[in-house]
Formats: C-alpha cells, sequence, structure tokens
C-alpha cells in the first residue's frame, strides 16, 4: 500500500503531465485551425479545375495521354501519407492497417515520417521518401507528385493509388485510397457545404469554354497540374486530420489526468485522516490509562 509520501509525489506527476498535455492540446488547436483552412480553402479551387478538366475532356474528342493509358494489371505503388510525430490517438494506426493490407509486391512511397518506419518494419519495397512541413507547400506535392508520374511513365507500375487520411470534420478523420494513375474518368475530392467528401465522377457544367490553344494542347499541360495539385490537397487534408486528432487526442488525456488527480487526492485524504484518527485514539487511550 502506498505511503502518504508516494501519493504526494504521483499527485504531483500527474500534475506536470496535465499542466505538458494541456500546452500541446493549446498548440495543436491553433495548428489545427490553420490547417483545417488551408484544407478548406483548397476544395474550391480543386472542384473549379475538375469543372473545368471535365469540360476539356468532352472537346478533346479521341485525345490520348501517356498519364492516361490502361495497362494489364501489375505491380503497382501506394503513396502512404501519414504523421512524422505521433500522440495523435488511432490516426496512424488506422492509416497504417490500410496499408498493410496492400499486396506484398507494392511499390511504397511515403510522405511522412511513420509511413517510412512502418514500411520498413513489415520489409516492403519502399522506393521513396519524402516529407512535408505543418503548413504543406505546392512544391513537396510535386516533388512526390513527379515521382510517381516517372515511375508510371517508365512502365515500373501499372497504377499508382493514393492513401491518406481524410478530413471529415474536427472529431472525425477516415483513412481513404485514390486511384491516382492512370487518369482514366476524371475524379477527385467532392466537396459538399458539410465537408463530406468522395470520389465521383465529375460532370461538365453547362458553360461553354473557348480554349485557347486546341484543347489537345490545354488537355495535355493541364494534366501534370491537375495531378500535382490533387497531390497537395491530399497533403492538406492529411495535416488537417492530424492536428484534429491531436487536439483531441491531448483533450482526452488532459481530462483523464484531471480524474485521476481527484481520485488520488481522496485517496491521499482518506489516508491522511486514517492517520489522524489513529493518532487521536492512540493519545485517548494513553490518557485514559494514566488517569
Amino acid at each position: 500500500m502506498p505511503s502518504t509520501r508516494d501519493l504526494r509525489r504521483r499527485i504531483k506527476s500527474v500534475k506536470n503531465t496535465a499542466q505538458i498535455t494541456k500546452a500541446m492540446q493549446m498548440v495543436a488547436s491553433a495548428k489545427m485551425r490553420k490547417a483545417q483552412q488551408a484544407a478548406l480553402s483548397g476544395r474550391p479551387y480543386a472542384a473549379l479545375m475538375n469543372e473545368v478538366l471535365a469540360s476539356v475532356t468532352q472537346h478533346a474528342g479521341d485525345f490520348t495521354h501517356p498519364l492516361m493509358e490502361k495497362r494489364e494489371p501489375g505491380k503497382r505503388a501506394l503513396v502512404v501519407i501519414s504523421t512524422d510525430k505521433g500522440l495523435c490517438g488511432s490516426l496512424n494506426s488506422n492509416l497504417l492497417r490500410e496499408a498493410g493490407r496492400a499486396d506484398a509486391a507494392t511499390i511504397y512511397v511515403t510522405a511522412g515520417r511513420k509511413a517510412a518506419q512502418f514500411v520498413a518494419r513489415i520489409r516492403r519495397n519502399l522506393a521513396a521518401e519524402f516529407s512535408y512541413k505543418d503548413s504543406p507547400m505546392f512544391s513537396e506535392a510535386r516533388a512526390i507528385s513527379k515521382f510517381v508520374q516517372d515511375l508510371f511513365l517508365k512502365g515500373e507500375v501499372s497504377g499508382v493509388d493514393v492513401l491518406f487520411t481524410n478530413f471529415i470534420n474536427v472529431m472525425t478523420q477516415k483513412p481513404e485510397i485514390r486511384e491516382f494513375l492512370p487518369l482514366g474518368e476524371v475524379k477527385g475530392v467532392d466537396t459538399d457545404v458539410s465537408g463530406h467528401s468522395s470520389a465521383r465522377e465529375l460532370q461538365a457544367s453547362n458553360f461553354e469554354y473557348l480554349f485557347e490553344p486546341a484543347p489537345t494542347e490545354v488537355f495535355s499541360s493541364l494534366l501534370p497540374h491537375y495531378l500535382n495539385f490533387q497531390m497537395y490537397q491530399f497533403l492538406l487534408e492529411a495535416k488537417a486530420s492530424e492536428h484534429s486528432a491531436r487536439m483531441v487526442a491531448m483533450k482526452s488525456a488532459t481530462d483523464n489526468a484531471k480524474q485521476l488527480i481527484k481520485d488520488l487526492t481522496l485517496e491521499y485524504n482518506k489516508m491522511r485522516q486514517a492517520s489522524i484518527t489513529k493518532e487521536l485514539l492512540e493519545i485517548t487511550s494513553a490518557a485514559m490509562a494514566l488517569s
């Protein structure tokens, strides 16, 4: 049974831990608001680009592009977008569980230290490891996109998928796999007002666009940029999910620490009261014996 001194030390230790988790919660909350705003701000641009690309597709006729080439099923590449740090609840475990279900011949490309460590741990083929900042930059997404496009164009893989954590809301983040290459039907992140997203076939708007130069030339230039921005949006969604999950996890840790402090304080007070009562009884017994 712990002594009152042990309980005092433990209460002090838990209080220090609670202060740390509270500070981490506040930091994650500030970063989460910024990351969430970035992810939501990128969705209208992505939606407009999808719409324009769908219109170009309608006017391009029998246009073909190497990035749209359908190939026989074979080795595929999987881009896994994870976090660099932990302390974000089950976000990484849910994501990496999906990554581990891929075929053994899959070529992995990772963005984030946790994904790279996971691939090394399960001894799979890691083709490249990328990093990205708390505020993802377009150049970082372009580097990842360019690497997997080169893998596809060189014929090393038959297709490319992207596994990332999609930001639904502060309490909900869902790991999702999206087909990145080959680019057949124009698909992207379809976002409604509530923030829920899903992959769908995009429809061209009722507006008639005039293309200069010809639609085929526009299509050739637009496709790589479209893929680069899709990868950028995936990074934004993943980062918003990370900070949201970390804020929720740290809040839960802080609440648990406060509850533990209450329980330990109650136990400490009970032990202290029992000790005082025992001492009073001993004094009373001694006084009665002397009298």
